[in-house]
This record gives structure tokens, C-alpha cells and sequence, in this order.
């Protein structure tokens, strides 16, 4: 079956992934590695990051509240240092293949992000904010879970993307770096590409879309 759109996750797939910034955070102060990602799988549902995601504090919140959860881990991790290392570099080679997706299919962002820093993708510094603006301006669409009140893995925040770009589940790529966001991306028919790194993820989107990316 051929595909009529290409939905695309944003940080860590058009960006370079905050984990690695997350691990370099651990390392300076102290910390075990991968504490932060321990933090954010401890109640995903109802953490402090899931309630700051889909609009339900604000950052002032978010900031007491990560600290909570990171006290009762047995370390002190501020919540609004996290929220600074989340805008991760572009990837020119992985934009230059939603750009040429684009001239064929539909394409789509479903991101996960927080009302701080410049748009979608939460940008630090005006040169960034630019450079993400000018990536999210390739897509049809983009979906913030800051703006709908819901977050991935939700399923209904897959199939109101494709609603509103008007293709069947079935007949959409999606790909994530997390495969607790693929899940039910692929319940709902959709095909998956967990990005694990730039080439393997182009390699991977190649075969879906028949296109040979440079």
C-alpha cells in the first residue's frame, strides 16, 4: 500500500535528542546518568513533566514540582534547568528529507513541548528560534501537545493529526524516538521508524517512501 503522508516527531528526530544534554547535565553535577529520564518515567501519566506538556502548570509549577519528584529520588534537579537543556541542534540532513517528503506527501509534526522558550521547539536564543522557525514552516501541519491538552502516546493525538490533514492512519509513516510514542501510533495502522540515530532513521524512511535521499 502506498503512503499518502510522512508525520514526524520534532526533538530528537529533527533535532539532536535532549538526552544527550541531559546526560551531560548528570555528568557535571554529580548525577547518575539517565537520572532525568528516571524522573520523567516515574507516573508518566500524571508527573510533573506529562501535567507541564499537555498545559496543566505553568513553568513556575513545573519547576517546584520536577524538583519534588528529583528530592524524593535522592537529588536536587530544578525544574526549570531541564527545560533549558530541551532545544536540541537541527539535523540538515534529516530537514532535507522532510523537504523532499514534502514535495511528494503531506507532512506533519506531533511534538511534545512545553510553553517555554521561542515556538514548537522551545528555542533558547533568537539564532535557534530562526533556524526551528524555518523548519516548521516545511510542514502542513503542527501539533503541540502545549496547544491541545493532550500528549503522546495518546491516541487521540495521532488520529487528530490525521484528521486534519485528511489521510487514513493506515496510510501514514511516523516516526519517533521513543518507542512508547510508536506504540500507538502503530495500533492505529501507522507504519514506524524509531530514530535511533540520522542515517539509520533516513535509511529506514528510504523504503517507506521510495525516496533516495542525498
Amino acid at each position: 500500500m502506498t503512503i499518502d503522508a510522512v508525520i514526524w516527531d520534532f526533538g530528537g528526530v529533527l533535532t539532536t535528542s535532549p538526552f544527550q544534554a541531559f546526560n551531560r547535565y548528570e555528568a557535571e553535577n554529580g548525577l547518575p546518568k539517565d537520572f532525568i529520564r528516571g524522573i520523567n518515567a516515574t507516573n508518566p501519566e500524571t508527573n510533573a513533566w506529562a501535567q507541564f506538556e499537555s498545559n496543566a502548570i505553568d513553568l513556575d509549577a513545573f519547576d517546584e514540582a520536577f524538583a519534588a519528584e528529583a528530592r524524593a529520588l535522592g537529588h536536587h534537579v530544578p525544574g526549570k534547568d531541564v527545560i533549558a537543556l530541551l532545544s536540541g541542534d537541527i539535523r540538515p540532513r534529516m530537514v532535507n528529507a522532510l523537504r523532499l517528503c514534502g514535495e511528494r506527501f503531506k507532512v506533519a509534526c506531533i511534538t511534545n513541548n512545553v510553553k517555554s522558550g521561542a515556538g514548537p521547539g522551545m528555542a533558547r536564543s533568537e539564532r535557534k528560534a530562526a533556524a526551528i522557525a524555518e523548519v516548521m514552516a516545511l510542514f502542513d501541519l503542527v501539533v503541540e501537545s502545549s496547544e491541545e491538552g493532550i500528549r503522546k502516546p495518546n491516541p487521540r493525538i495521532y488520529e487528530l493529526t490525521c484528521e486534519r490533514i485528511g489521510v487514513q492512519p493506515d496510510r501514514a509513516v511516523f516516526l519517533d524516538d521513543l518507542g512508547i510514542n510508536l506504540k500507538p501510533a502503530r495500533a492505529l495502522g501507522m507504519r514506524t521508524i524509531k530514530v535511533l540515530d540520522e542515517a539509520q532513521a533516513i535509511d529506514e524512511l528510504s523504503g517507506h517512501t521510495g525516496i533516495t535521499f542525498p
